[in-house]
């Protein structure tokens, strides 16, 4: 009897548990036991009109799914998690490497002196000719090295020049949020003027499209809605193209370097103490608290307010990247601060349930990362949406407990007099705006790009390994490492005479994944086993005539090796109309952002090379027999053949790939079944097969250098001599 599930680890198994007492051995006495049968079509696994039981037929998650956090069972385990996480964080981002820190040439200028503090107006370049722009609150009459904090706002309306107005500030006054109707007009301003008066440095920056940084519209940051054809080129692309994509520029991506960049100039104040450095915003500035506080050591003490949960993750284009939440969501990001001092707020909006789901298992983590007293959450769902008096109230006391700052609790605010839109801009006649639009859009992705592509073709080789393999690990999702369990569900077995026909399911438990697959196997098996590709899956060893196998196949067989053909995602019986997959699918949001779909869902090429590496890791891991695989990739599954060959390590001893030209930075829709965030980014078709150069390969049409094309036929005598 074959066994039903076959454990993931280790990737070597003993040879007990091999596919050899299994399937192969199961092959070879049906050649024994099974009649020759009369010839039918290729073999199909499932009834007519019957998909498989996979659970990417489901529809795709998007930003108002759930996203609870598995707390790991020891700081050991939650390291390697927390790692994995950290760098989905910085791929995702365009960070991975670090865009290269140019000088940030800050200008400070505009002293607005009061009682207790001063405000200044400050700009610097994140990249050279991108600014950063906002306003630092210093404390008067202070000494020594002071507390710096980092104030991202929200989509408050304005940004940092909001002002509720005097009807406004008057209902929050009369539900309790807020106490004066000067200061309370602005809860920006509120919040920045009363740490200056504990003793902190603050830099109150924009969010791009927003107040004074406006090189990339409001617009076009935050409400993106529709492709722009003019800025979906080969070279001199716009954001959400999908060249910017396969690059992996985006608007949250500018944003958080500009987080990271606004955080390397409150540290080059003299007076600024680096031990003491916070991160706090509310909403869309608290989004952007938790992935500072996660990717950027410096951050000693994060207060993200109404933002961290396990329901809808950010709204905005500005707070979605391809990649960023697949498998992970805000709750782990929040997670990946401990032990350090985490505080949040919670209010009637979607963090409205945190006390239940998410706040329970952040404690359960820091208790088991051995600070249980460093994570807090401050309810207040009777308010909606807000960074107001009394949520700021708590921020304060966050704040004095772990910078040690000595003020008696509770700390209140007192009013203040607001400083006007004039007061506040860092631009005039003798500042005046920077260069913006389309064409400084396409100078800024330009320079991202060449310093990207520079960066990646100076490290030395170990470096690479360490930099490129890893994103890949994103970009793909899975290595074989991760491919899970599977198991084995036989559903037909015909003897074709010289080979034996066998046809089934393989299921990966792990992951809910099914797979249409046929093994051809030859009464004299040599021991190699071929992993054969085509855009039409297992149909693709046969020819559409009358279902006998391909010559090239034909010949395999005769030779004596094992030839293995698969319905790889929405090929084969995953069609229920038979017609090939022409795009990917998308989540209902209509805006033509690739972020809502592919922040939260892997890609249809990765799903892809996932089910191929569910093969391999099924053949190589539990057939002791087999003396070597090899893995085909014609057509359009020449990519996907390297991409696996890259993630399945030294599983597969060779591969025929066919690329046909193909280039992931010549996909010109986010839609395209090949498209793939990030792969242009770590060196497109060549980069993948530059990963797996220990690994013998035969590019059939991409010759090597002295060496004559490859032809189909060439590539069966090569995978002959490979045995």
């Amino acid at each position: 009897m074959i066994p039903k599930t076959f454990s993931s680890n280790p990737i070597f198994p003993r040879r007990n548990h091999s596919l050899a007492g299994a399937v192969f051995a199961t092959l070879a006495l049906a050649c024994a036991q099974f009649a020759s049968s009369s010839h039918a079509d290729g073999p199909r696994v499932l009834p007519q009109g019957t998909l498989p039981n996979d659970k990417r037929l489901q529809p795709p998650k998007d930003l108002d799914g759930y996203f609870p956090f598995q707390v790991s069972k020891t700081p050991e385990e939650w390291s390697k998690r927390a790692e994995r996480v950290r760098q989905q964080i910085l791929v995702s981002q365009g960070l991975w490497p670090m865009p290269t820190k140019t000088p940030l040439n800050p200008v400070i200028h505009g002293k607005i002196e009061r009682d207790d503090y001063t405000v200044e107006k400050v700009y610097f370049e994140s990249v050279p000719g991108f600014f950063v722009t906002g306003n630092l609150y210093r404390p008067k009459g202070k000494s020594g090295k002071l507390p710096g904090v980092l104030c991202p706002h929200g989509h408050w309306t304005n940004g940092r020049f909001t002002d509720a107005g005097v009807e406004g500030v008057r209902k929050e006054i009369a539900q309790g949020a807020e106490r004066f109707e000067e200061g309370g007009r602005s809860p920006l301003q509120a919040r920045c003027v009363q740490l200056a008066r504990m003793g902190c440095v603050v830099f109150h920056y924009d969010m791009i499209g927003y107040a004074d940084s406006q090189q990339i519209s409001f617009e076009l940051a935050h409400r993106f809605a529709k492709q722009r054809p003019e800025m979906n080129a080969a070279e001199n692309w716009g954001l959400y193209s999908p060249q910017a994509e396969a690059h992996l520029q985006s608007v949250m991506g500018l944003q958080t370097l500009n987080s990271i960049r606004s955080l390397d100039f409150l540290l080059s104040l003299p007076e600024v103490d680096p031990q003491r450095i916070a991160c706090t915003g509310a909403s869309g500035g608290g989004t952007q608290t938790f992935l500072l506080s996660a990717i950027d050591p410096r951050v000693a003490v994060s207060f993200p307010a109404v933002m961290v949960s396990t329901a809808m993750q950010g709204g905005c284009t500005c707070e979605n990247s391809c990649l960023l939440r697949v498998g992970a969501g805000n709750i782990e990001f929040a997670a990946l601060y401990a032990p350090k001092p985490l505080g949040m707020t919670s209010a009637d909006d979607w963090t409205k349930e945190m006390t239940t789901k998410g706040f329970p298992e952040l404690q359960q983590h820091y208790k088991m990362m051995g600070a249980a007293d460093k994570v807090m959450l401050k309810a207040l769902v009777h308010f909606g949406h807000n960074y107001n008096a009394v949520s700021r109230g708590a921020l304060y006391g966050w704040v004095n407990k772990h910078f040690k700052l000595g003020f008696s609790e509770p700390i209140l605010e007192s009013d203040y007099k607001r400083l006007t839109k004039e007061e506040m801009s860092v631009w005039d006649d003798k500042h005046p705006k920077p260069e913006g639009g389309p064409e400084f859009e396409r100078k800024l992705l330009r320079w991202l790009t060449e310093d990207s592509a520079t960066q990646l073709k100076e490290m030395a080789p170990a470096q690479d390994q360490k930099t490129v393999a890893p994103a890949m690990n994103i970009l793909i999702g899975r290595n074989l490492a991760e491919a899970g369990d599977v198991e084995w569900d036989l559903k037909e077995k015909k003897d074709r005479g010289g080979y034996l026909e066998m046809s089934g399911l393989l299921r990966n438990t792990t992951h809910g994944e099914e797979l249409p697959i046929a093994f051809l196997y030859p009464k004299q098996w040599n021991g190699q086993s071929i992993v054969w590709l085509d855009e039409r899956g297992k149909s693709g060893l046969f020819t559409a005539r009358d279902a006998e196998p391909q010559e090239e196949i034909r010949r395999l067989l005769d030779a004596g090796a094992t030839v293995i053909g698969v319905d790889l995602l929405y090929q084969g019986e995953f069609l229920a109309d038979g017609k090939p997959a022409a795009k990917t699918r998308r989540v209902k949001n209509t805006r033509e952002s690739a972020a809502y779909t592919f922040g939260y869902n892997h890609t249809l090429f990765a799903q892809r090379v996932h089910d191929i590496l569910t093969v391999v890791k099924f053949v190589r891991n539990y057939e002791r027999k087999t003396k070597t695989l090899h893995l085909v990739g014609l057509g359009a599954t020449g990519p996907l053949a390297a991409a696996a060959r890259a993630q399945a390590s030294d599983a597969i001893d060779g591969a025929v790939i066919e690329t046909n030209g193909f280039r992931f930075a010549k996909v010109t829709d986010i839609h395209d079944v090949n498209f793939l965030p990030g792969a242009a980014k770590y060196g497109d078709v060549a980069g993948m097969i530059k990963l797996g150069k220990e690994i013998p390969i035969l590019l059939l049409d991409e010759p090597q250098q002295g060496e004559p094309k490859a032809t189909r036929a060439s590539a069966v005598r090569w995978l002959l001599s490979r045995n």
